[in-house]
């Protein structure tokens, strides 16, 4: 019982509500960006003939129509509408299932024609959750398990994104994947200029994919670190899709979007909008011969009607 009880309390580890806020914009704004940019071109299939639409097996066993024209530009205006609307935090849960409905549409309907991307698991996971977390405040330092619960689960859909793309590797191309010629045919196939250059390093793109192999299978071992390596080890993964995306340039940006989840988003937040001592000084809350203190702090006097700025 006492190691169900830990377990049950890690899944639902408390996390300020500012993260949970700032989160659910980082994840509705970019539902917003994909729709428009990124699978922009799911509209083009407006044009397309009904027979070549092959649908995926969810959109069977849920038996969802054959997308024409007015319900491809339907969900695209509404879920962008939706989406936007549900960056600020209001109706949380309204705009939270409205967006996961539609983009799970939209996602139907993009994939339904030949190619599925694994990039997107994790977002629909936390379009999925995001609805339960409660309402939350950009600067709300309050504690919240369901809103611990909602980030857990997302990162659960980062990590088996991570797991079950090397577990595919390995069921699919056997151990041969490993010493195989599949990074030098994506080289081959869509490299940049960066690209050119490291193939020309013997033994490197094997050596990669032995190394993106032994990350991908690994990846679960994020949920043992303190925070300290867990950041570290989120900084990693972001600087390997980058490399990525500057040497073959295959994007995962839904997927980036989704392991924001792991990152201590209040903090981040705090930082960038704490003032500096030029800023106090101009404001008239400091004088030239204070000593340096909180500037949190005097940043909250300053905006305190009742506390009058030094400049009166």
């Amino acid at each position: 019982m006492g190691r169900l009880s830990a377990a049950g309390d890690w899944l639902v580890a408390p996390v300020p509500r500012a993260r949970i806020a700032i989160f659910r914009t980082i994840v509705y704004l970019f539902v917003a960006l994909d729709v428009t940019v990124i699978t922009g071109w799911v509209r083009a299939h407006t044009g397309m003939p009904g027979d070549l639409y092959r649908p995926l097996l969810v959109a069977r066993l849920l038996h969802l129509p054959t997308p024409g024209r007015a319900l491809i530009l339907t969900v695209f205006w509404v879920l962008l509408a939706a989406a936007l609307a549900a960056a600020t935090g209001r109706a949380h849960r309204l705009l939270g299932w409205t967006v996961f409905a539609l983009y799970f549409e939209w996602m139907i309907i993009a994939m339904s024609y030949g190619k599925v991307d694994h990039d997107r698991f994790g977002l629909l996971v936390a379009l999925a959750v995001l609805p339960t977390a409660g309402a939350a405040r950009h600067t709300d330092q309050t504690l919240t398990e369901r809103g611990g619960w909602a980030l857990r689960m997302t990162q659960f859909g980062v990590v088996a994104t991570y797991f079950l793309a090397a577990w595919a590797k390995l069921r699919f191309g056997g151990p041969e994947w490993l010493t195989g010629a599949t990074l030098m045919r994506a080289v081959v196939r869509r490299g940049t200029f960066l690209a050119d250059l490291l193939v020309q390093v013997p033994y490197l793109m094997i050596l990669s994919q032995f190394g993106i192999m032994a990350f991908e299978l690994l990846s679960p071992v994020v949920f043992v670190l303190n925070e300290k390596w867990r950041v570290r080890l989120v900084a990693f993964w972001y600087a390997f899709h980058v490399m990525v995306f500057a040497t073959i340039t295959i994007s995962f940006a839904p997927h980036l979007a989704a392991m924001s989840s792991f990152l201590p988003l209040e903090r981040a937040l705090a930082r960038v909008r704490r003032p500096t001592w030029g800023m106090l000084r101009y404001a008239g809350v400091v004088s030239p011969g204070d000593a340096p203190e909180d500037r949190s702090s005097i940043w909250r006097r300053l905006r305190s009607p009742s506390t009058p700025s030094k400049r009166q």
